[in-house]
């Protein structure tokens, strides 16, 4: 019987990740349902499984049947990831030491100062709306291959992942309010807001878009031949 994930088991799966500390990561992913972090913490599992820290690799066989069972976008690249580490194949994507936060925040921000770019030295998100004088060398032309763009594809996917999760809602007159409050503008506002009622509904509403947009991400990296990677593991 697993526990649910909370607040500190979470900033733990997120130190675990940060520093690519293996028997952590499956420590904590053994005493909790990994189907929840499963985009979160692919990256350091496939660290765990190339240093052949102990269980790592039947914990990679195991999320690997589990992201293609689940088939949202990014979840068969990272499939085929931990499928290639774990059997010795050399992974295709180049590493980049990028945040999956910080990425989807650009890609799916407000469509009026939304976008940016990564800096491919450092795996740093630079929003457009942000001043980037500094990030760009005063003899480097934009458009060299320091730079990665990214577009702002806007909010109808994280709108999708709301109708998304009221539909997998067991509670049906929670669901029906929840339909109601995402009509029309200022429909993720009251969303979250009717969710506060239900801490535990809530705290499953983060997981869940968590993982659609850190997938969504992911997807949209490999289209430019990257993949992400913790800090110092490249």
């Amino acid at each position: 019987m697993t526990e649910p994930w909370t607040d500190h088991a979470l900033k733990a799966l997120r130190a675990a990740c940060h520093t690519a500390d293996g028997p952590s990561l499956l420590a904590l992913l053994r005493a909790h349902d990994p189907a929840g972090v499963l985009q979160q913490c692919g990256d350091a599992l496939t660290t765990a499984v190339f240093r052949g820290v102990p269980g790592a690799g039947e914990m990679a066989i195991a999320c690997t049947s589990t992201l293609r069972d689940r088939g949202w976008p990014g979840d068969e690249v990272l499939a085929e990831q931990l499928d290639s580490v774990g059997g010795g194949a050399v992974l295709v994507l180049r590493p980049l030491p990028v945040d999956l936060e910080e990425l989807s925040g650009l890609l799916e921000g407000d469509p009026a100062w939304g976008g940016g770019r990564i800096d491919l030295k450092t795996g740093v998100c630079w929003p457009a709306i942000a001043d980037t004088e500094r990030s760009w060398d005063e003899d480097e032309a934009e458009g060299t291959e320091r730079w990665l763009p990214v577009p702002c594809e806007g909010s109808r996917d994280a709108y999708r992942d709301m109708e998304d999760f009221i539909t997998a809602l067991d509670d049906q007159d929670l669901a029906r309010f929840l339909n109601i409050a995402i009509q029309g503008p200022g429909a993720f506002r009251r969303f979250k807001d009717m969710l506060a009622t239900s801490p535990a509904q809530l705290q499953r509403y983060w997981l869940f878009a968590a993982e659609r947009q850190y997938g969504r991400a992911r997807a949209w990296l490999a289209d430019q031949g990257y993949r992400p990677a913790p800090p110092g593991d490249q």
